[in-house]
This record gives structure tokens, C-alpha cells and sequence, in this order.
């Protein structure tokens, strides 16, 4: 019996398993509901569940192994040759790499992958890294899982832009795969709260800058300025004012975080992926992108998807080649976007011509009906006569 038998588990979960040491059915069954759930993509509920599964296969008669081993083929076809030895390779590659980094301190400039929850002294969570965290915290939502919310945070070790002051420190003096909780005060979070930040706006000018509606308070509400766009929330309306607030909704708090370093990112193709996924290009559509890379001449291009042709998509290419060239700049010089526009199908001479005789007989049919006379009026002609 293999992993890929029991009930509920695909492919990615796993590949997941298995690097995590849980290789066969057995281990599975006798694996720890809390150690499951610390795998990407596995929460509580589902480790009991995959638990289960397995402990009913090691106790079904040979028959009901059969029948459910034909269902499972059934539901989920197992993997191939091939792509099993793909995940070993992989599993072996991990191994090997928790073995040669486990211990030791992450240096500045390293590209890791970090797994992050948030939560403010109060106890409400506002940040984590996987679906079945944000789902235990109540603050799960489907868009913001499509597109590649709940994720492990992508990090340049020790550089701006990836994390808050606080986060970064924790971060620049943690060893791999380590575990550590530390509370952030607010200037090296998000910052103190500063009263220069909270405007008044007439209600009429409001309306104005607001689409002609009116303020509601705990709205968000986004200024354009000549530096770039504020964004806000309505705090309160008070004699015709209506107050907004433009500091970070957890300005001047404390917060608390728990972190771990889930993994050092090593392969070149790996890292211009989750560059990508940075930039807000979701993971399961990062695949439809054709990234090729010239060693020779360090040169990358990326063939943008039909899918995304007609959106705007001038400030993540600016953004995603500034992030190659720079945190990747022994690798990359010059970063190239192949936009592929298919010539439309015209439509044939007969579908014109059926098209032209049937808008030509719409269209008398519309005068005919305009032509006949009206009944009511008719009648009343008719008495005037008589």
C-alpha cells in the first residue's frame, strides 16, 4: 500500500507528506495530529481525517483493500513512474539540504521562504501563511486565496521591502528551520500613530472626491495626491466634518508573531517564480507564463499568457524586472516580455452574407409591424363615420 491510496490525498499533499518523512501508510497512521498539521496545506480537520483513512486501510480485509484500492484509482489516478521518481528525487534533494542547513544562522542576502502569523494583544489574528490558518482564524476569503494570499512570505534576508523593521531583526538572526515567537512594538511594526496623518473633509467636498456618495463610517476611502495615492478609512463624521484616518489600521499597537523558516530557496528558477508570485501573479497561474533564461547572455524572457494581454500590466513588469535585476543581479541583466497578439478568425463570406439577410429581415419586420394600423384607432375612425 502506498500514500497514494488513501482517501483525500493528492498529489501535492503527498509530495508534502513525503518530504516531511511520512513515506508510507504506516507512518501515516501512526503520525501525530499537531505534527501533521505544521505540513503546508494540511490542517487540523484534515489530518484527522488522513489519519483515519490510513488506519482503515491497515485494518480492511484484503478484499476491502482491493475494492477500495480500485475506487481510489478511480477517483484520483495514481502517480506515474515517472513522477514518483521525481518527488523521491525531491524528498532526497530536501533531506539533504534540512541536513546540510539545520542549525545554521541565515546570512544577509539569502532567499528563504518564512511562516508568519500575526496577531495583535488583544488576540485577533490579521496575518498567516497557509488556507487552514485563516480558516481556523475566521478571516478566510476565497479571492484573496485565489490569489496566492495565504502563503509562506518569500524574503531577501536583510533587505527593505519584504517585512517591517521588527519582522526583518527576528528574521536576520534566526537559524534555519527554527521556530520563534517575539512581540514588535509600534515603531519597528507599523509605525506610531501620527496625528498629522487624520484629515478633515467637508461632506460636500467628500461626496465629490468620493463618486458623489456619501460617508460612511469604516470605510475605506483612497485619496489620489501628487505623491501617490492615501489610503484611508472614515473614522467619524462630526458637525460636517467627516474625519479620515490615514495610518495603519495597527498603528501604535504591539504585535505579536510567531515564525518559522520553512526553507532557503536555492534554484534560480524557483526564485524568479516567487518574485513573481510578489508581484500578485497567483501561484497556479505563474506556470502559464513561458519564462526562458539566457545564461550566456543573462537575459530573461517571459512570455506573458493570452489571459493577461488585456490587462494593465505595465507596473508589475516594471516592478517584477527592478526585483530580477536587483536581487538577482550577478544572474540578470536585461529582462524581455514577449506579448503574443493571434490574429482573430475572420468570419466566412457565407456566415456575412446569412448575417447581412438576417438583420435585412429584422429589419422588415420591424417596418411592417410599424405599418400596420392600430386596431383601437381604426375603430374610433370607423364610428366617427358612421
Amino acid at each position: 500500500m502506498s500514500l497514494e491510496e488513501v482517501k483525500g490525498l493528492g498529489k501535492k499533499t503527498v509530495k508534502n507528506l513525503k518530504k516531511a518523512g511520512i513515506k508510507s501508510v504506516e507512518d501515516l497512521a501512526n503520525s501525530d495530529i499537531d505534527a501533521l498539521t505544521e505540513i503546508e496545506g494540511i490542517g487540523k480537520a484534515s489530518a484527522e481525517k488522513f489519519i483515519e483513512s490510513a488506519k482503515s486501510m491497515l485494518e480492511d480485509t484484503p478484499e476491502e483493500k482491493e475494492v477500495e484500492k480500485i475506487e481510489t484509482e478511480i477517483e484520483e489516478p495514481t502517480l506515474t513512474e515517472e513522477e514518483e521518481q521525481k518527488i523521491q528525487e525531491e524528498v532526497r534533494k530536501q533531506e539533504e539540504k534540512i541536513e546540510r542547513l539545520e542549525g545554521t544562522a541565515l546570512e544577509q542576502g539569502d532567499f528563504v521562504l518564512v511562516k508568519i502569523t500575526g496577531k495583535t494583544r488583544k488576540g485577533n489574528v490579521f496575518r498567516v501563511s497557509s488556507e487552514e490558518d485563516a480558516k481556523k482564524a475566521g478571516i478566510y476569503e476565497e479571492q484573496e486565496a485565489r490569489q496566492g494570499q495565504y502563503t509562506p512570505d518569500f524574503v531577501v534576508v536583510g533587505k527593505p521591502g519584504f517585512l517591517n523593521e521588527g519582522l526583518m531583526e527576528t528574521v536576520e538572526n534566526m537559524k534555519y528551520f527554527e521556530r520563534k515567537s517575539v512581540r514588535i512594538p509600534p515603531e519597528k511594526a507599523f509605525g506610531k500613530r501620527d496625528p498629522s496623518k487624520i484629515e478633515r473633509i467637508g461632506i460636500a467636498k467628500f461626496r465629490r472626491m468620493n463618486k458623489g456618495k456619501p460617508p460612511e463610517i469604516g470605510q475605506e476611502f483612497t485619496r489620489r495626491t501628487q505623491q501617490g495615492a492615501q489610503r484611508g478609512r472614515v473614522r467619524n463624521i462630526v458637525q460636517g466634518k467627516v474625519i479620515v484616518d490615514y495610518n495603519h489600521p495597527l498603528a501604535g499597537q504591539y504585535v505579536d508573531y510567531n515564525v518559522e523558516i520553512l526553507d532557503k530557496i536555492e534554484d534560480f528558477d524557483k526564485k524568479v517564480e516567487h518574485f513573481m508570485q510578489n508581484k500578485g501573479i497567483p501561484p497556479d497561474n505563474i506556470e502559464d507564463f513561458k519564462i526562458e533564461y539566457d545564461e550566456k547572455y543573462k537575459i530573461i524572457e517571459i512570455t506573458v499568457p493570452q489571459m493577461y494581454l488585456f490587462q494593465n500590466l505595465t507596473y508589475l513588469k516594471f516592478g517584477l524586472a527592478n526585483d530580477l535585476q536587483t536581487y538577482l543581479s550577478d544572474e540578470v541583466e536585461d529582462v524581455k516580455y514577449i506579448e503574443i497578439y493571434e490574429k482573430m478568425p475572420m468570419p466566412s463570406q457565407q456566415a456575412t452574407e446569412e448575417s447581412v439577410m438576417q438583420k435585412i429581415q429584422e429589419y422588415s419586420e420591424q417596418q411592417e409591424q410599424l405599418e400596420e394600423p392600430d386596431e383601437t384607432e381604426t375603430k374610433e375612425e370607423d364610428l366617427e363615420e358612421e
